[in-house]
């Protein structure tokens, strides 16, 4: 095979569905509906692993588009492409950007070897046949517009993969970011509705002193506000790239003034600030920012998984347990016990939960591989945060939707709980002491009587005292008395 041919990747036509693409390996015929080209295929044949694919990743793939994007504005700008090519990249770009052209051409499974070389001559092969279709030409006149030659010009795949990722990751966290405001919103109704309903708080499974169940709910919201704010950070620190960087860190292949170029039109594109990496040789290998976002998905992961362990502990029994709040019925429990409800939907949650503490161990392993200057494992890390993204965002809108609305509290329940609690006796020891109240505690355990009783029987405090202490407004909102010297 001459050079001729592997520089120029001259195209054979074999009639109107197939066409014949040349890369460096040999020639392979591709079906003419396809706008990806001989390097895709290659790679559809070699990675056969997990049934998921990049165009499952539409977000991904919109990162991809709108670092090309960029790129031909910059080279443009910079006159090291001819205009009419870099235009007709741009209208290839986005017509996947705004009208979802091409979203299923990029059937690459997302775990691949070669460090996203696959996915990033995916998109080149894609995007130039979409801009030859925007000149009117055929698809694979590569000697028109080429995907190495144009498509990736001023680029290597160690600057525009990590890129195109990072920018899909900032998209999709947008979502999740929604959804977890919406999850948090639902909480915070429930929390309002309940504001005044008296209920037992708990210490190590075991009675601790009262609260509202709206201060409950309220803390579930709390948690997830705080998480909405980290994570927002987290997000904002993708938009940093190491465009410009090429091959290692050098910036070979690349006009002057390159880096905050294509930076600037980036960030006319994305609406707001990208920046451009301090050192591109650290950047083009380095995930930390990866690690500590996904750091932050675990945490929220944990935050949630704790809300759901809590739902279902609030919702046991029916009668051997709390039941202290209702979640709704959403299924049959048992295929041999009748009657039998579960609290299903809290329990697909933790699953979930669970999913993303695992892909967590998984991005810092693969973030922990990189070797020299390029961390090859950037794929799995793609995999892995993309699903946790999902999960998390999926799994709000299904917890709020399909339990948190529909939650109703046992009110007579809850107050029962509380005045037949010993962990009353708290609210009096500014006044009896902490002794003495071992003493009353211990006395109704055995006895099976009130606190108010045994206190009375004792001569601690008279009647009108302890309904003062032991009112419902006290218990739900104390205020301190002072000891007796």
């Amino acid at each position: 095979m001459s050079a001729e041919i592997l520089s120029t990747q001259i195209i054979h036509h074999k009639g109107e569905d197939m066409r014949t693409e040349v890369d460096l390996l040999g020639s392979k015929e591709i079906s003419d509906e396809c706008y990806y080209g001989v390097h895709t295929q290659r790679a559809m044949e070699n990675f056969n692993i997990s049934n998921q694919t990049i165009s499952d990743m539409p977000e991904i793939v919109r990162g991809l588009a709108l670092t090309k994007k960029a790129v031909a504005l910059a080279n443009k700008t910079l006159r090291v492409i001819e205009p009419h090519k870099a235009d007709a990249i741009v209208t290839a770009c986005d017509l996947i950007l705004n009208e979802g052209r091409c979203l299923d051409q990029f059937p690459i499974d997302v775990f691949q070897g070669g460090a996203g070389t696959s996915s990033n001559m995916n998109a080149n092969e894609v995007i130039a046949n979409l801009a030859l279709e925007v000149l009117g030409e055929a698809k694979g006149r590569y000697d028109i517009i080429n995907p190495n030659n144009d498509v990736n010009l001023s680029q290597s795949t160690n600057d525009a993969y990590p890129s195109a990722l990072r920018l899909g990751f900032y998209e999709k966290m947008q979502s999740l970011l929604t959804a977890l405001a919406y999850l948090r919103d639902g909480l915070a109704i429930k929390a309002a509705e309940y504001q005044d309903v008296l209920k037992m708080g708990r210490t190590q499974l075991q009675d601790a002193v009262p609260m509202s169940v709206g201060q409950e709910f309220n803390a579930f919201a709390a948690m997830l506000n705080a998480e909405i704010k980290a994570l927002s950070i987290a997000a904002d620190d993708l938009l940093t790239f190491n465009l410009g960087a090429t091959a290692i860190g050098s910036g070979i292949n690349t006009p002057a003034h390159y880096p905050e170029t294509v930076v600037k039109h980036l960030s006319e594109l994305v609406g707001k600030p990208c920046r451009s990496a301090e050192d591109l040789f650290s950047a083009t290998y380095d995930c930390s920012d990866l690690v500590t976002l996904h750091a932050g998905l675990k945490r929220c992961a944990i935050r949630l998984g704790k809300i759901c362990n809590d739902l279902r502990l609030l919702t046991s029994g029916p009668r051997t347990a709390l039941k202290e709040i209702n979640l709704p019925e959403l299924q049959a429990g048992s295929s041999i016990m009748p009657a039998k409800v579960n609290p299903v939907l809290p329990e697909v949650i933790n699953q979930l939960c669970f999913k993303v503490m695992g892909n967590d161990v998984t991005v810092s392993l693969a973030a922990d591989a990189g070797q020299l200057q390029l961390n090859v494992m950037e794929p799995v890390i793609v995999q892995a945060m993309y699903e946790s993204m999902s999960l998390l965002h999926n799994g709000c809108h299904n917890l709020r939707d399909r339990c948190i609305d529909g939650i109703t509290v046992n009110t007579d329940r809850c107050r029962d709980f509380v005045l037949n609690s010993i962990g009353i006796i708290t609210y009096l020891n500014p006044v009896i002491g902490h002794a003495e109240g071992d003493i009353v505690g211990k006395i109704c355990a055995q006895t099976g009587k009130s606190i108010k009783e045994v206190v009375l029987e004792r001569g601690l405090m008279t009647e009108a005292e302890l309904d003062e202490l032991l009112s419902e407004e006290n218990l739900l909102h104390p205020h301190h008395v002072a000891p007796k010297f």
